[in-house]
């Protein structure tokens, strides 16, 4: 079964397309206008032109964003590392994120808490994408620390045979996408915050 499709990945071919279009298009349109193919290729060329300067822009935007979010240096860390900073990242959003002991963890490496919601975390750092044994280890740890809900989250992003396990059995998958997503929100949040307190200095 084939992978699920990054963002990134869908977006590139959705432009491919578009350009396809674009040169076709222009090529018909013109021709049937002006019945001159030179007038016709010239117009299909130009369309391509401007769908690929289009798609620089937006990818220099993607890069910018992604520098942003640091999920380079999240791409250098080990497991131990990739786990703790996610627990900052969940105390960001008001959980109580605790990190299991690296040995014998049933599965969980993080378990948050909020409220009467408990959720068993399972992180993985990977260069490549997640497959179903990350499902099974998290679905498991669930029953095994009584929680009422179960993540993956991983830099990378998950197997189709991954997305399937887990939609069956209501565990929730955080790939690199969503996780940039979350990067950044955390940061906004910090910056809001560090303001605040020098304003609230300043006017003390």
């Amino acid at each position: 079964m084939a992978r699920r499709k990054s963002k990134a990945k869908q977006e590139e071919e959705f432009f491919q397309g578009l350009a396809g279009m674009a040169m076709l298009g222009g090529i018909a349109g013109t021709y049937s206008l002006t019945k001159s193919w030179s007038a016709s290729m010239v117009v299909g060329v130009l369309g391509v032109v401007g769908i690929a300067m289009l798609m620089i822009s937006i990818q220099r935007k993607r890069t910018e964003r992604l520098k942003r979010s640091g999920i380079a240096q999240i791409d250098k860390m080990d497991g131990v590392q990739f786990e703790h900073y996610l627990g900052h990242l969940f105390r960001s959003q008001g959980y109580k994120a605790e990190v299991t002991r690296a040995a014998g963890d049933f599965g969980a490496d993080l378990i948050l808490s909020k409220g009467e919601r408990r959720i068993v975390v399972q992180a993985k750092r990977y260069s490549k994408n997640v497959g179903l044994k990350a499902v099974q280890e998290v679905q498991s740890a669930r029953a095994h620390y009584r929680a009422n809900g179960a993540w993956v989250v991983t830099n990378s992003n998950f197997t189709a045979q991954a997305y399937e396990l887990a939609k069956s059995n209501s565990v929730r998958l955080i790939s690199r996408d969503e996780l940039v997503e979350m990067l950044l929100q955390m940061k906004v949040k910090m910056l809001t915050s560090k303001k605040t307190n020098t304003n609230a200095k300043t006017s003390a």
